[in-house]
């Protein structure tokens, strides 16, 4: 392998990168033109950079210096940045982040789908500090340190960054992440704790604490002490996700409320919710203006989850029949539990593996006016190739991943014909490089 060349070197930053590092070109000598990420630069910038990495195709640095800034630098608000790996943005002026992310969609679906939207629809934002209300933390016992680390991971993912504060996390817990470290640094099993998840409800925090021995009663008191300090809720999991169980008695019910639909969801632990609250009911409220349910219609809800779109449709749709299809069976029975408590009694709920064949699947027999998915990272390709789409008006596709969603969108419109009508971005993670995006379909002109 050849050797890093440890010399500061000057470079001007040409771009960005869609995980949120300028791109340069090396000036000159023996690799001039090879291209180069540089962790915390920003496009326009001129920085004095050390080389990290090397590879084939391209180089990787950091840099030491910012000779020539960008109009577009602002100081990051959180002293860990730089290390840790959590938000690599906080450096670019919050309305730039959301440009440069509007720019990667439009890039992936260009570059990987061929594909350009009709026009544009405007970002929507959330809050962008104290956002965070899930997440996981790692835990590791760093003995030359003779300390254990409570945080994410440094932007090197081998190492678990020293952080002892957090400003996108929830203020409830993100300003407390020292008091956690030390906490489980205090505990007989601070080396059996690989990580701690976080999730919060309107009302209550709750922490579940992955461990890898059994407990012992004075580690269980010195959970629970802390508990009632802080206004935690502890959960333990020895094992699986059905371990997963209160410290003590019984546990508050955690639910976040969508005031605007007047809907309560009702939650466990490790369940999935969008992380960010106001970001959330923006989204489903765009959502939903986008489909345009009429009277009557029936639509279809695809990686339902606990209903978090397939709840406020039904409630808005009046007399019109959602159907919520969720691969995790435990979400299915929670989402009509969470049916019944909201008195929806037009929202009915299928578990069905949307990855595998559904030919079997009465509820995919019933037919559908409108359909709105909300897949994984992975996208829905497989589900969309099996839809019946010739009845469909409309498709709302929420993607966490623009790569996924160029893919399925050049299926949709370059092999069954339909219209990339509008597309958009929304800031679910401000000061990540995470892209949230939202697209509507319209099906192919009849005659």
């Amino acid at each position: 392998m050849a050797r890093l060349d440890h010399s500061p070197k000057s470079l001007d930053i040409v771009n960005l990168t869609h995980d949120g590092r300028g791109v340069a070109r090396w000036p000159d000598g023996q690799h001039a033109g090879k291209t180069v990420f540089v962790s915390g630069a920003l496009p326009g910038e001129t920085v004095l950079v050390q080389q990290t990495t090397r590879s084939r195709n391209f180089d990787e640095a950091k840099t030491l210096e910012v000779v020539q800034a960008s109009p577009d630098r602002v100081e990051p608000r959180c002293p860990h940045f730089g290390t840790c790996g959590g938000c690599v943005l906080q450096h670019l002026a919050e309305e730039k982040q959301i440009e440069a992310k509007q720019g990667v969609l439009l890039d992936n679906l260009q570059r990987i789908g061929h594909v350009t939207p009709q026009s544009l629809l405007p970002p929507l934002r959330g809050d962008s500090w104290g956002y965070r209300r899930k997440g996981r933390f790692s835990v590791r016992r760093v003995e030359k340190k003779d300390k254990t680390l409570v945080g994410f991971r440094e932007q090197d993912p081998r190492f678990v960054a020293d952080i002892g504060e957090c400003h996108v996390v929830v203020p409830q817990l993100g300003f407390k992440v020292a008091a956690l470290g030390a906490l489980v640094d205090g505990l007989d099993a601070r080396r059996d704790i690989p990580q701690i998840e976080f999730i919060t409800g309107d009302a209550h925090v709750a922490l579940v604490f992955r461990h890898l021995q059994p407990l012992s009663d004075a580690d269980q008191a010195r959970l629970a002490a802390f508990a009632a300090e802080h206004g935690f809720t502890i959960f333990l999991q020895p094992g699986g996700n059905d371990s997963v169980h209160p410290l003590s008695g019984d546990a508050p019910q955690l639910s976040f409320r969508l005031a605007q639909w007047d809907i309560e969801l009702l939650f466990r632990p490790l369940d999935f919710i969008q992380v960010n609250a106001k970001l959330n009911e923006a989204m489903i409220a765009r959502a939903l203006e986008l489909l345009d349910v009429q009277p009557g219609e029936r639509v279809l809800d695809l990686f339902c989850g606990l209903g978090n779109f397939t709840l406020p449709l039904a409630r808005a749709s009046g007399d019109g029949d959602v159907v919520g299809v969720e691969g995790e069976v435990g979400l299915v029975q929670r989402a009509r539990a969470n049916a019944e408590y909201n008195g929806l009694a037009n929202a009915q709920f299928h578990a069905a593996d949307l990855a595998q064949d559904l030919a079997a699947q009465p509820w995919l027999k019933a037919g559908f006016d409108k359909l709105l998915l909300d897949p994984a990272r992975s996208g829905a390709i497989e589900v969309l190739k099996q839809l019946p789409l010739k009845r469909l008006k409309r498709i709302v596709y929420v993607s966490c991943h623009p790569g996924s969603l160029a893919r399925d969108a050049a299926w949709l419109v370059n092999e069954a014909g339909w219209t990339l009508r509008e597309a958009g971005v929304m800031d679910m993670f401000p000061h990540t490089a995470h892209v949230e995006s939202i697209a509507v379909f319209d099906p192919p002109k009849k005659g």
